[in-house]
């Protein structure tokens, strides 16, 4: 394998989504401004008071060669902050089984979060947004999240993806602009410039090609398990082990392909919570990265 390639684990790329499965939920390819809010506390709720000015959310600066920039977690300080990140997956050729009763939303894990007051950023699809626009733009007009590109297609970006159909590489910058499209057209509000590749899998590649974006690509460092587990307390556990101050979890929110999402929730906040953990967004993370 190309060492260049990053990737995540086969229990949360959710590879087999190439075979059918899938998960959770204008602007421009660099983003749309988001308003600041002060993360993890009862203001976050949605509809609050009137917005405050629009800022631009940071990214890093460009990697080797001028290349995207890459963001895996946050510094490790005395400061106990976590940001849970929840992959809208759902494949460009999918839509028969939405429209045939399969679930690729969660609501019910949305309205927890809101309920416990829990920030989020939601890496969602194109086609996710386009397949549940109300709930797409609901969650965009949240302050307590952010909506980031997660690709139109949730086609990888790189070869050998865990079965998932490739986007040439031609091809790359289009299907990112297309989910951006997409977003605009449903009326998300809060899109940050931030991109995670589908199955976490990237190369040098990918990186140059979606360079002219102004995106940040975002990975993680604590696997959650969640995708396609029944268990919700052995992920729940996962989660509370691989946690360190500054880490970004990986979840889904999808009821089809990660069941239990919603139930780890319930569980992970108030246990993370009482170890003195405040939960953040991305966009909070990359922001003390870069001494914001």
């Amino acid at each position: 394998m190309n060492r260049h390639v990053r990737r995540a684990t086969a229990a949360c790329a959710l590879g087999a989504l190439a075979l059918g499965l899938a998960g959770c939920g204008g602007a421009t390819s660099s983003g749309v401004p988001g308003a600041t809010r002060p993360a993890d506390s009862p203001k976050a709720s949605p509809h609050a008071s009137p917005k405050p000015k629009a800022t631009p959310k940071p990214t890093l600066a460009p990697g080797p060669g001028g290349t995207t920039p890459v963001f895996e977690r946050g510094a490790a300080t005395k400061e106990r902050t976590v940001a849970l990140t929840f992959d809208a997956d759902m494949t460009a050729d999918q839509g028969a089984r939405a429209r045939a009763g399969e679930r690729f939303d969660n609501p019910q894990l949305v309205n927890t979060l809101r309920k416990l007051k829990v920030p989020a950023t939601v890496f969602m699809t194109g086609r996710w947004a386009e397949e549940y626009p109300a709930e797409a733009k609901d969650i965009g007009r949240d302050r307590l999240f952010e909506v980031a590109n997660h690709s139109y297609s949730h086609y990888a970006f790189t070869g050998d993806c865990y079965g998932l159909p490739r986007v040439p590489e031609r091809g790359m910058r289009a299907d990112v602009d297309r989910a951006f499209s997409a977003f605009r057209k449903a009326g998300v509000e809060h899109v940050v410039p931030y991109f995670r590749f589908p199955g976490g899998c990237y190369d040098r590649a990918a990186l140059r090609a979606l360079t002219p974006t102004g995106v940040t690509a975002v990975q993680w460092d604590v696997v959650s398990g969640d995708a396609f587990a029944t268990d919700a307390g052995a992920v729940t556990q996962q989660v509370l082990d691989g946690v360190r101050p500054g880490s970004v979890v990986v979840m889904h929110c999808t009821r089809s392909a990660a069941p239990t999402t919603e139930r780890v929730v319930r569980a992970v906040v108030p246990r993370l919570r009482a170890k003195g953990y405040r939960f953040v967004r991305v966009s909070d993370l990359v922001g003390a990265a870069r001494g914001a």
